[in-house]
C-alpha cells in the first residue's frame, strides 16, 4: 500500500496529538495536519479535576512540548471547527467553508459533558468540567463560604467534591444511584468512597433523582430542594459522533464502530479515543472507553494502522483517581455488579487491592494506596489469569504472573 501523502487528524486532544506524535516517531514524513476547536495547544484532561481544581497548578500537562509541532512539521490549526466529512471525496470542510483533502483521516473528536433532560437545564449558572477554562472558572467559585451542589457521583463528581472540600466549600452530592461509583466498582467498593467523602464532610443525597434546576439550586424528585451557590453537572459525557454520523460511518455502542485495528466502516478513516467503539479482541465485544490511557494508547497505535500495519489494539482499560488521601489505579474491565469481588488488605483503612473474578479468571484489579504491585497487576489482568481468591489474598502477586 502506498504511503499516504496527506494525513488529517480532527481533534487536538490527547488522542489526536498522540496520533500525530506517533506518526512522526514511526517515520511518516509527508504532510500532517491536526485540527483543533480549542485555542490551546493539545493538553491532557486529568489535571482539570485534580491538580488544577485543587490549586496546585494553573496549567494541565501538555501532550507535547510547545515547539514540538513546528519542529516535527505538524500543521497545527487551532480554533478551527470541522463541519463536514465528505468520505467519497476524501475531503473535510471547516466552518469557514474551506475544503481540505486527505489520503487518510483520523477522527479524535472526544466528548462533550452531558446535561439532564429536566426543566431549567439550560440555566446559565450550571457548571460542567471539560476544558481548562471550565476548571479555572470553577476553582474561583470554590470558596470557603460557597455552597456547592454536585449532580453525579461518578469520577468527575467525586473528584470535584474532594477539591471543593479542600477549598472549604460546603458540598452536597446528588445521584439517583444509592452509592457513588457503584456502576463501575460495585456496592462494596462504592461504600468505601461514600464513607471517604462523608468523613471529609460531604453531604450525600443518594438514591434520588433531579427533577429540575432553579436559580437557587437543585430541585429533587421528592419535591425538596438543595440550595447551592455553585451547581456542577458531573453526569457523564456524550461522544462527539455528529461528524461521523453525517458522513455515513457505522455507529455502535454510542460511538463510532471501529475494527480491531481502529478502522471505521470507511477504509480511509480511523477513529480513536472517546468516540471509538472498538471491536476488542481481548473482550470479544465492542468496548468504548472514556479515559486518559485509552486516548493516549489508541493515538499511538493508530499510526501503525494508517501506515499499513494491521495489528489489533489490545490495551486493557486503565484509569486513576486521587481523592483526599486516597489514590487508586484501576486496570481491566469488570462487571462489578456480577463478578466476584476479592479484597486483599483493609477496606476500613482504605489500604487494599480489589480484584474482580469471572469464571475463575481475573477481569480487573484496583489498587488503593498500594503502589508496589502495578506491573504484576497489569500482567495478571492482561492475561486473564486463572487464580483463586485465596491466592489473590495471600500470595506474592508477582509469583502469580
Amino acid at each position: 500500500m502506498a504511503e499516504p501523502q496527506r494525513i488529517v487528524i480532527i481533534g487536538s486532544g490527547l488522542a489526536g496529538a498522540s496520533a500525530a506524535g506517533s506518526l512522526r516517531e514511526q517515520g511518516y514524513d509527508n504532510e500532517l495536519i491536526l485540527f483543533g476547536r480549542e485555542a490551546h495547544q493539545p493538553y491532557e484532561l486529568p489535571a482539570l479535576s485534580k491538580d488544577v481544581l485543587l490549586g496546585n497548578t494553573d496549567e494541565p500537562n501538555r501532550v507535547h512540548e510547545a515547539d514540538f509541532y513546528e519542529a516535527h512539521r505538524v500543521d497545527l490549526r487551532l480554533g478551527t471547527e470541522i463541519t463536514e466529512i465528505r468520505a467519497s471525496e476524501r475531503a473535510i470542510v471547516d466552518s469557514d467553508g474551506v475544503t481540505h483533502s486527505y489520503d487518510r483521516l483520523v477522527l479524535a473528536t472526544g466528548s462533550t459533558p452531558r446535561t439532564l433532560p429536566v426543566p431549567n437545564a439550560d440555566l446559565p449558572g450550571l457548571r460542567t468540567l471539560r476544558t481548562i477554562e471550565d476548571s479555572l472558572s470553577l476553582r474561583e467559585s470554590l470558596t470557603a463560604d460557597a455552597r456547592v451542589v454536585i449532580v453525579g457521583a461518578g469520577w468527575i463528581g467525586c473528584e470535584v467534591a474532594a477539591a471543593a472540600r479542600r477549598h472549604g466549600s460546603d458540598v452536597t452530592v446528588v445521584d439517583p444511584v444509592d452509592l457513588p461509583l457503584r456502576r463501575v466498582l460495585g456496592p462494596t467498593i462504592g461504600a468505601v468512597f461514600r464513607d471517604l467523602h462523608a468523613d471529609h464532610g460531604v453531604h450525600w443525597r443518594l438514591g434520588i433523582g433531579v427533577d429540575g434546576f432553579t436559580p437557587n439550586g437543585v430541585r429533587l424528585a421528592d419535591g425538596s430542594e438543595v440550595r447551592g451557590d455553585v451547581v456542577v453537572l458531573g453526569v457523564g459525557a456524550k461522544p462527539n459522533t455528529d461528524l461521523a454520523e453525517k458522513a455515513g460511518l457505522t455507529l455502535a455502542e454510542g460511538g463510532v464502530a471501529v475494527d480491531a485495528a481502529l478502522r471505521t466502516s470507511s477504509p480511509d478513516i480511523c477513529a480513536i479515543g472517546d468516540i471509538a467503539a472498538h471491536d476488542h479482541p481481548r473482550y470479544g465485544r465492542r468496548v468504548r472507553v472514556e479515559h486518559w490511557a485509552n486516548a493516549k494508547d489508541q493515538g499511538a497505535h493508530v499510526a501503525g494502522t494508517i501506515l499499513g500495519r494491521s495489528e489489533a489494539y489490545t490495551g486493557a482499560p486503565y484509569f486513576f483517581s486521587d481523592q483526599y488521601d486516597l489514590g487508586m489505579e484501576y486496570r481491566g474491565l469488570a462487571d462489578a455488579e456480577h463478578d466476584r469481588l476479592v479484597v486483599r488488605g483493609s477496606l476500613e483503612d482504605r489500604d487494599f487491592t480489589a480484584f474482580w473474578l469471572r469464571d475463575g479468571r481475573l477481569r480487573a484489579a484496583m489498587n488503593v494506596n498500594q503502589w508496589d504491585d502495578g506491573v504484576a497487576l497489569q500482567a495478571l489482568v492482561d492475561s486473564h489469569a486463572a487464580v483463586s481468591p485465596d491466592q489473590l489474598r495471600t500470595a506474592t502477586l508477582a509469583d502469580l504472573v
